[in-house]
């Protein structure tokens, strides 16, 4: 079985184990047209699967824009053969966001407020009722800005996609107990207002950072954490509702997962720092305190245990520390009970997952760091021959 074969095929089953995407009772020719925006660099391997997806939508969008980015394979005749429109990027330096840039200065005038634009990845593949489930949730609720979709890991990769998976599956379930409150617009895919793009566009440069007129901050690291700090600074809510599914890629070894996750935490830290302290970023400082108080607390605990080790105080738990331990066990496997047997035998042992959380705490300290020092922060983009 082929790569795109394996995708597909876990799509199917991920999309047969979300809720159904709700009808579309809305009548005929009353609703918003839906442009899809890929921004695609040297993506020949998976854009065809992400094509497909949206082709396959219960609710199609009308218009699929690749946005070729500084492409030297063949992105562009693929994306022309799988029938979307191709818009090429002229001189762009700053990635991904200075892609979309360029597409929506190109498409946002002929938009109207009420459209709505997804920005998908080319890597992503989406379930076939995403677009409905986050049209109908926009339409129910006016107070919402934008739906991001909850990311699922493709299969691979060994050990470290497993871990991966499993993580995923922990993110997708805080979200449902959140009454599905998205704090990250993933940049998998994400169904904007127009009007909300424009809200953001107008302003940048006062109320938010970011050059005067431009929708995405070229700046940003983490574009998919920015635009979602500027859209609830500007009062509408961001949601992501479980039929909302996405299949994604997952890095392939520890070096890009390193790398990936460096890129995540360093653009999640700097943004904050452009937003400052105020009422939307106050519950995100809150967790990154909390994060690196807990990363404080483990090394303590390591220690500790280095220590009463050495001195020959370290026996087998007893009692109180038994109980302890088999919470955090039960926890543990029973929060990745949707991946099924596989993920719960991984997380059963804790030893192999602790590891995986020493290794982001790891991550995060040095982007800490990084930033501290001033850094530059580099842009990581997994090589088609590693997808």
């Amino acid at each position: 079985m082929t790569r795109g074969q394996k995708r597909r095929s876990q799509l199917a089953a991920l999309t047969l184990d979300l809720p159904p995407a709700p009808l579309d009772d809305a009548p005929t020719g009353t609703r918003p047209r839906i442009v899809a925006l890929i921004p695609a660099h040297d993506e020949q391997r998976a854009l065809p699967e992400a094509l497909a997806s949206l082709r396959d939508q219960t609710t199609a969008p009308d218009r699929i824009v690749v946005v070729a980015d500084n492409c030297t394979d063949d992105t562009v005749p693929v994306a022309r053969r799988h029938g979307a429109e191709v818009l090429e990027t002229v001189g762009n330096t700053d990635r991904k966001a200075g892609a979309l840039g360029q597409a929506l200065d190109a498409l946002l005038p002929a938009l109207a407020d009420d459209d709505l634009l997804l920005v998908a990845d080319a890597d992503s593949m989406l379930v076939t009722g995403f677009v409905e489930t986050a049209l109908r949730t926009l339409r129910d609720d006016h107070t919402v800005g934008a739906v991001g979709g909850v990311f699922h890991g493709e299969a691979g990769s060994g050990l470290v996609g497993a871990l991966q998976r499993n993580e995923y599956a922990r993110y997708a379930r805080e979200i449902a107990r959140r009454a599905d409150r998205a704090t990250v617009l993933t940049g998998t895919a994400t169904l904007f207002r127009v009007g909300v793009l424009r809200e953001v566009a107008a302003a940048r440069g006062t109320r938010l950072p970011g050059p005067a007129g431009r929708v995405y901050d070229p700046a940003a690291l983490t574009e998919d954490n920015e635009i979602t700090l500027a859209v609830r600074t500007l009062g509408w809510r961001t949601v992501s509702p479980p039929g909302c599914g996405v299949l994604t890629e997952i890095m392939p070894t520890w070096a890009d997962l390193w790398r990936q996750r460096l890129r995540w935490q360093r653009g999640a830290l700097e943004n904050l720092r452009g937003y400052g302290l105020n009422v939307v970023t106050a519950p995100y400082l809150a967790r990154q305190a909390g994060m690196y108080a807990g990363i404080v607390a483990v090394g303590l605990f390591l220690l500790a245990t280095a220590l009463f080790a050495t001195a020959g105080l370290l026996g087998p738990p007893t009692g109180l520390w038994i109980a302890v331990t088999a919470v955090f066990v039960v926890e543990r496997v029973w929060t990745v009970r949707a991946r099924g047997w596989r993920g719960m035998a991984l997380a059963l042992p804790m030893v192999v997952e602790f590891g995986y959380d020493l290794f982001q705490q790891a991550v995060f300290l040095r982007a800490a760091a990084d930033a501290l020092r001033g850094d530059r922060a580099d842009w990581h983009h997994l090589a088609p021959s590693g997808a």
